[in-house]
């Protein structure tokens, strides 16, 4: 594991020897502890923080990390903390980063959790929720918005998006192959038509100095521990690996497959595999798969898991610790359910972000040494846009089953989607997210006073009798 500070052995490495360890830690607490909002508002916090305020790496460093982890598998924002603390301070500051960024998300969730389950059914929490649920539909029709802004910005990149939407929305057809064949389109893309795909979906106007690697910390060269070496990398996927599946073997081998433990397992493993774009772009599968196929929850308590996530500091995908706790509460044979509540939530954490490091450490090395490659910038470009798509489905998805109170599937002809009753609008539910919305976009109001506002307004509703 590399030290953190300066690399004896190495001469392109002493410039992040002006970071130390100690400083590092504060700045991730700092970071982990503002990062509401979702990824774009957490992308944009870590930005102030390490490319503006203390000028560790530049902004054409940042965006070409930034468009790497948008194709992982995984939360994006929490994925390039590890990567900047990985370019700083090697493995141990990747580490540092990334499970500082999930620790104040997972302990918010955890005790969310565990009044959720206490006390879930009474009717004033209830209310609530119904308020929280009506706001987080605003924001993440606001998180379409504000990321196609960046991301759509001529007319292949709207049709890509566009393309995305109905393939997922209409056709089922899964995100991995959509983020692929993005990524492909992107790639040759460029080749015919660099104007269309050159630079990348999130790259605009740096301030001044903003794109001058020598004034950084980090510097113009390629540190030593950031260049690919096939022993290391070998090392690197023996360890994680390792520390991600032993612990899945063990639970399913232990407990059978049938066993919630092991559905847990297997279940948000496939999913850290599959979990493109984050949080919004993922939660519709992991919702559809959680209710429809598992039974672990209602499609109410998913949006109620997603409300907690939006209102705790971190990544969105901490409502899978939601989903899992859930799980384990209500099928806890022979533990106690919040013994088992906590051990299913801690399971699923741990198979969601182990993999998370482990995309990193093995790819980032070569991205760096990529760094200036159009063609990459390209595709990952392209899979920006297609990102846009799939938020939009889940936009949608979210409206109807927050809205409404039936819900019938279509199934004829290819198409798979779902559809409301009109009938059963709920008028109040409307109301308050028409409220919300308009004070993310108009009043800008802000998400917390918007989220807490929402709160509010659902528990008024209930003690007026409305609700």
């Amino acid at each position: 594991m590399p030290s953190i500070g300066t690399n004896q052995a190495d001469p392109a490495t002493p410039r992040s020897a002006s970071v130390s360890w100690n400083e590092a830690v504060r700045v991730w607490v700092r970071v982990a502890l503002l990062s509401f909002g979702g990824p774009a508002g957490q992308i944009a916090v870590m930005h102030r923080v390490v490319v503006e305020e203390k000028r560790w790496i530049s902004e054409p460093r940042f965006l070409h990390a930034l468009n790497f982890c948008m194709l992982l598998p995984g939360p994006e924002a929490q994925q390039l903390a590890t990567y900047i603390g990985w370019l700083m301070h090697g493995t141990a500051g990747g580490i540092l980063a990334g499970g500082l960024f999930v620790l104040p998300g997972a302990l918010s969730v955890f005790a969310l959790s565990y009044a959720y389950a206490a006390w879930g059914q009474l009717p004033i929490i209830t209310a609530l929720f119904f308020g929280l649920k009506a706001a987080v539909l605003a924001v993440v029709i606001e998180a379409v918005v504000r990321i196609g802004r960046r991301a759509l910005r001529n007319r292949a990149m709207l049709a890509l998006s566009a393309v995305a939407f109905v393939a997922i929305f209409f056709f089922a057809v899964p995100f991995p192959i959509i983020v692929l064949t993005s990524a492909m389109i992107g790639f040759f893309g460029y080749k015919v038509r660099p104007s269309l795909f050159g630079q990348g979906a999130a790259d605009a106007a740096s301030p001044d100095g903003m794109d001058d690697d020598a004034s950084t910390a980090l510097g113009e060269e390629m540190p030593g521990h950031t260049r690919p070496k096939a022993s290391r990398l070998v090392l690197v996927a023996a360890i994680w690996l390792a520390l991600w599946l032993i612990p899945v073997a063990a639970v399913v081998i232990a407990l059978g497959p049938d066993n919630v433990f092991a559905q847990i397992a297997v279940f948000f493993s496939k999913m850290a595999l599959v979990t493109f774009g984050g949080a919004y772009a993922v939660l519709a599968y992991v919702a559809q798969q959680a209710v429809q196929h598992y039974g672990w929850l209602r499609p109410s308590e998913m949006l109620d898991g997603l409300g907690m996530a939006e209102t705790t500091p971190g990544p969105l995908i901490m409502v899978l610790q939601f989903v899992g706790f859930m799980a384990a509460f209500r099928d806890p044979s022979p533990l106690p359910p919040m013994l088992a509540a906590t051990l299913g939530a801690l399971l699923t954490t741990w198979v969601t972000f182990t993999p998370c490091f482990l995309w990193i450490f093995l790819g980032a090395p070569f991205v760096e040494a990529l760094r200036g490659n159009h063609r990459l910038s390209a595709a990952l470009s392209a899979v920006t846009a297609a990102v846009v798509g799939v938020i939009l489905n889940l936009a949608l998805w979210f409206a109807i089953h927050s809205m409404f109170r039936e819900v019938y599937s279509v199934r004829a002809f290819g198409f798979s989607f779902d559809m409301p009753m009109p009938a059963s609008l709920d008028a109040w539910a409307f109301v308050l997210a028409l409220g919300a919305a308009v004070a993310l976009f108009w009043l800008r109001a802000g998400l917390i006073p918007t989220l807490a506002a929402s709160c509010v307004a659902g528990m008024l509703l209930f003690l007026a009798g409305a609700r």
